[in-house]
């Protein structure tokens, strides 16, 4: 499916005006659902062109039929906690309250999803829609998310090699520096996660965040949280997110269509059944 793009300004927001990507395929269908990405940049890029870039995450599930909005969610507040996920709440509220105006319909799925420190704000989001808006919310997607700001798991430790631990020391270091850690800011540490949106998960075996992605889906099981979780055989390419290299055998992309669209029929079925 051709996917089309286009930048869009989200005027009503509750925190204000809010610049975003819209990815969407161009034969989607009445109802399509609407997906509120964040992208990631380990807590430090924000900029259409710095933060948003040309998200091939995005354009994966806009192929399978979604509507994805990209928000430059750091640009209105900043980027230190708790100003992001303000943001990023605020841009779901609008959503779930606007689906008729602009993005999707009545009809229309609502899920969040983020990759690495977007994937931490999406599961941000998602912690704070169950303790307000629960109703609203019919499913998360995090795909390599940051979310342990200790980064003391063996994938992580591996991650030397490619530059990234120190780039995610300096964005866990900013993204803290308001003080406190709360458990929105790092929900691999909260205490309370039971009753949270059902959960697509995505990492790789090679992937530095692998652990904390796995743990996180683990916990979620636990505490009676609906998880689908996939992860990719190392060399698939999935670490061309921070710069790795293809075997030149497998695409992600294609994984990643195709468990969006299936984990959205599931979603679609329960909807009919409740």
């Amino acid at each position: 499916m051709t996917v089309q793009v286009k930048d869009m300004v989200l005027e009503k927001v509750g925190i204000g005006p809010v610049s975003a990507r819209v990815y969407q395929g161009a034969e989607f269908g009445k109802g399509a659902p609407i997906v509120l990405f964040f992208h990631g940049g380990a807590f430090l890029e924000s900029g259409i062109q710095a933060g948003i870039k040309e998200s091939a995450i995005a354009e994966s599930m806009a192929k399978a039929g979604a509507i994805v909005a990209v928000p430059d969610y750091n640009a209105p507040l900043g980027n230190v906690f708790p100003k992001p996920l303000e943001v990023g709440y605020s841009l779901f509220s609008y959503l779930a309250n606007k689906r008729a105006s602009g993005i999707g319909d009545r009809n229309s799925l609502l899920l969040i999803a983020g990759e690495e420190a977007g994937g931490n704000i999406a599961a941000g989001v998602a912690l704070k829609a169950r303790d307000h808006y629960a109703d609203a919310l019919d499913g998360q997607i995090l795909i390599s998310p940051l979310l342990d700001p200790f980064m003391g798991t063996s994938s992580i430790r591996k991650a030397d090699g490619i530059g990234m631990r120190q780039r995610w020391t300096e964005g866990w270091s900013h993204y803290l520096s308001g003080g406190g850690c709360h458990p929105y800011a790092a929900p691999c540490l909260c205490s309370r996660i039971a009753g949270v949106a059902p959960a697509l998960i995505f990492t790789a075996e090679d992937d530095p965040l692998r652990d904390e992605t796995v743990g996180y889906a683990v916990r979620l099981k636990a505490a009676g949280v609906e998880v689908r979780q996939h992860i990719l055989p190392a060399g698939a390419g999935w670490p061309s997110i921070y710069g790795g290299k293809t075997d030149g055998t497998s695409n992600w992309q294609e994984n990643v269509s195709r468990e969006f669209k299936s984990f959205v029929q599931e979603l679609s079925v329960q909807r009919q059944l409740h």
